[in-house]
């Protein structure tokens, strides 16, 4: 599919979604806010320490307001809504950022040398800050700039903090096309590599929010793709509220992509069009013709049965390289779901601090969520010791022998960078290309 930046193909389409969006904005604010007073342990432990007793009159008054100007807005909603479900039709599922940058990745020819490409997976919980706080998060638009901040903080190793004060199951996967290669070792970081080639997110909903990201991501990734997905009654069976959440960045010319809207979405997953987003790369040169590479990007539903998930057939064509088999994971390989609600009742307040954390077996025991039955109770045929967690975020490459190149997986982290403003550990991985031997 062709890689125009607006997803709609002319300028009055273009108006006319702008002009629904703003006609169904004021209501869809009104309700995320009656949403949004819900407290998240960070904020009842912030008003507990200030002795301030005026919660309820604020849930009151505030929650009137908003009430009403949710019933005074509804009627131009409804209108907005008239106009926003038949434009869908004509909307292309993702939109296309592209931005003109000074300095561009290191041109990559063969015959010569190798070369590294690094890959990051992240869930980043970015819904609208009312249903946000259901993962006891919240405050979406500045975990927004604060998630941009840090995933291009490696950038600039030297430059100013953040200053962000702590917030307070899905799987995610990338899937990458790649020749066969020996698997690497694992770590544990407490931030995130510089240079990344790659950057997949998952649940960015809020379309504020991806803009937010995009503006922060764009000084470093040329090539971006946000707002994913299908609206309305297009593509899937059922209507969807929410896109894919599906966000990816890119150093690399991004020369295709594809969206597939999954079918068969079921509970909350059926409002959103979770689906799989395919892209081709150009890598480099090769005699003069083009280096190509696949990449493609996925968020599932992680229902309480945690092990249905480990048979699949596509740890057949793909390799895990944290895996060793079913329910089987490397020594040094981590879950990847927080425990929320114990990080902040234990006060880990740092990346470094969850990272020192973690690297114990009794504090991945504390932080991390453990595999579960399919009813929610905790399974107990998994291994007490040594406890590793719940591991629902993957990066996979496919092995594929290749005539002329060969790969190698350097290295395979969880980064814990986003951790104080994120309910899953990201994950990272470092794959080297180099020419076969002849």
């Amino acid at each position: 599919m062709v890689l125009r930046e607006s997803p709609f193909p002319n300028r009055p389409l273009r108006g006319l979604h702008r002009l629904a969006q703003a006609l169904l904005f004021p209501s869809y604010w009104a309700v995320d806010g009656l949403l949004d007073l819900r407290e998240t342990t960070a904020e009842k432990q912030q008003r507990q320490q200030q002795c301030c007793v005026c919660y309820p009159l604020r849930v009151l008054f505030l929650g009137s307001a908003l009430l009403l100007l949710f019933i005074l807005t509804l009627p131009a909603a409804l209108l907005g809504l008239l106009l926003w479900l038949p434009l869908q039709a004509a909307r292309r599922p993702f939109a296309y950022k592209y931005t003109q940058l000074a300095h561009q990745p290191a041109a990559w020819e063969l015959p010569g040398k190798g070369q590294a490409l690094s890959f990051i997976s992240a869930n980043v919980c970015l819904l609208p800050s009312g249903l946000a706080k259901w993962s006891n998060l919240g405050q979406t638009q500045q975990r927004a700039e604060i998630l941009g901040h840090r995933l291009t903080q490696g950038e600039a190793r030297a430059g100013p903090r953040d200053g962000a004060t702590r917030y307070g199951a899905t799987a995610a996967s990338v899937v990458i096309e790649m020749p066969a290669g020996e698997r690497g070792a694992g770590q544990i970081s407490a931030s995130f590599p510089p240079g990344v080639d790659f950057l997949c997110l998952q649940e960015v909903f809020d379309q504020r929010a991806a803009t937010r990201l995009c503006r922060r991501l764009s000084p470093v990734y040329r090539h971006i793709l946000y707002d994913v997905g299908v609206y309305g009654l297009q593509g899937c069976r059922a209507p969807k509220v929410f896109n894919s959440g599906l966000f990816l960045a890119s150093r690399h010319p991004l020369l295709a992509a594809q969206y597939h809207c999954y079918p068969n979405g079921a509970g909350e997953d059926a409002l959103s069009a979770k689906g799989l987003l395919c892209v081709q790369v150009q890598l480099g040169m090769a005699q003069g013709q083009r280096i190509v590479g696949y990449l493609n990007c996925t968020h599932l539903h992680a229902p309480a049965g945690d092990g249905l998930e480990q048979t699949h057939g596509i740890f057949q064509k793909y390799r895990d390289p944290c895996r060793v088999g079913p329910r089987q994971d490397q020594p040094w390989a981590i879950g990847t779901m927080l425990s929320y609600l114990r990080i902040h009742e234990k006060a880990v307040s740092t990346p470094e601090d969850l990272k020192w954390t973690l690297e114990r077996e009794g504090g991945r025991q504390t932080y991390l969520e453990g595999p579960i039955l399919q009813d929610g109770s905790p399974d107990p045929s998994a291994p007490r010791s040594p406890w590793a967690g719940r591991r629902v975020d993957y990066i996979l490459h496919r092995e594929r022998p290749h005539p002329s190149l060969a790969t190698t997986v350097e290295t395979f982290s969880f980064i814990t960078q986003l951790a104080d403003c994120s309910d899953h550990v990201a994950v990272g991985l470092r794959l080297l290309v180099t020419p076969a031997p002849q």
